[in-house]
């Protein structure tokens, strides 16, 4: 039997002139958040469209309170200068946590992710966090929160978005989500810490360059967000990452459901990495023992341990950089990078750079401000 002939798929329509306003609009915003304040020649330039049309979107745009003129331009030359159009940034006010175990920092900004006003909130009573939140959005001179992103250690659900309880982690970080989410007029999201850290490393950080990397944090605790071909990537159930329950040797005993203790996070937590300064004789701040003040044979030893997780890491996923991040890749800096890519080459034949971070503990809060903002701003301009 001879097969139907398969018919010719049509050809796709033409977009409506009010699907091209849109798109175009779309593109002119995209534009003015990533490159920052424009002139309309500018507009023009990046985005091929005509003159006519470039002034026709600047009306559509200023007459629906998306964009103002923020200046103009120094250019020399004949007649008045060139108007230079910016985002209202005005317009919507968002708020940015970062909530460890024992501390929680907000920040509120306005629509563009910049920070107008910052304290810490009380931890353990939660009713009272919110309300320190409220007086800080007043201070900033907010009527209302738009977005509100919430950056916490644990494991966040890949279906609803809720922090699931984990070992370790208070009950008031679960309790304090949904305080917010009952008082306060705003979309309110919650994002593993370390997915936020690796935001801020790929928009502003030391992964700018890197189309796939893995963050691994190193803090009180350890874990790594996964980012492959530039998207962020959360595994099926939202726990991509958890790797301080990876079994590794020299720990003596295997993690468990219940408990990463056994697994990398009893070789490179904080409190593993302050014994193992004090093995060899030094007694300070953990973070100068890792800035080098526990001496080389440390840095050594350190890097060692570092280095299974990273080539685990590698083995499976092959993103070809690695980003010490959190408290303790901060105060390592390159020099303990540099080592830990040492050991990392010869325990994998895949070729990994390692790279310190360039934002330390605040890249949750950077994070979480991204994330708001591109939120914020996917709801009241369109998806990009």
């Amino acid at each position: 039997m001879t097969p139907a002939k398969a018919r010719p798929s049509a050809a796709p329509s033409p977009a409506s002139p009010s699907t091209a306003r849109a798109i175009n609009d779309r593109l002119a915003l995209r534009l003015l958040r990533e490159e920052g304040p424009l002139t309309a020649a500018q507009l023009k330039a990046f985005t091929g469209l005509s003159r006519p049309s470039v002034a026709d979107l600047v009306d559509r745009l200023t007459e629906a309170g998306l964009i103002e003129v923020v200046g103009e331009s120094g250019e020399q030359r004949r007649g008045p200068n060139a108007r230079v159009y910016g985002i209202v940034a005005r317009r919507a006010h968002l708020a940015a946590l970062d909530v460890r175990t024992d501390s929680a920092t907000a920040v509120v900004t306005d629509l563009l992710g910049r920070p107008l006003a910052e304290r810490a909130l009380p931890v353990d009573a939660v009713e009272e966090a919110v309300d320190a939140l409220e007086e800080l959005a007043a201070e900033a001179g907010a009527d209302r929160l738009h977005t509100v992103v919430v950056g916490a250690p644990g494991l966040v659900a890949r279906a609803g978005g809720e922090l699931r309880s984990t070992a370790g982690l208070p009950t008031w970080h679960r309790d304090l989500v949904a305080a917010l989410q009952r008082r306060l007029p705003a979309q309110v999201a919650v994002e593993n810490e370390t997915n936020l850290a690796a935001l801020a490393e790929q928009r502003v950080g030391a992964a700018r360059d890197a189309e796939s990397f893995v963050l691994l944090w190193l803090g009180a605790g350890v874990g790594a967000a996964v980012v492959l071909d530039g998207r962020l990537r959360r595994g099926a159930s939202g726990g991509a990452g958890e790797i301080g329950f990876l079994p590794v040797p020299g720990t003596g005993a295997l993690p468990s459901g219940s408990g990463c203790e056994g697994g990398f996070h009893s070789l490179a937590g904080r409190a593993a990495v302050a014994a193992l300064a004090a093995e060899h004789g030094f007694t300070g701040p953990v973070r100068d023992a890792v800035a080098g003040a526990a001496g080389e044979a440390f840095l050594e030893a350190l890097a060692e341990r570092i280095a299974l997780g990273a080539a685990a890491v590698t083995a499976v996923l092959d993103p070809g950089c690695v980003v010490l991040g959190g408290e303790l890749g901060h105060a390592g800096g390159p020099a303990l990078a540099d080592r830990v890519a040492l050991r990392l080459a010869a325990l994998t034949p895949v070729p990994t750079s390692v790279l310190a971070t360039a934002l330390g503990d605040p890249a949750v809060l950077a994070g979480a401000r991204l994330a708001a903002a591109d939120a914020a701003q996917a709801v009241l301009f369109g998806p990009a």
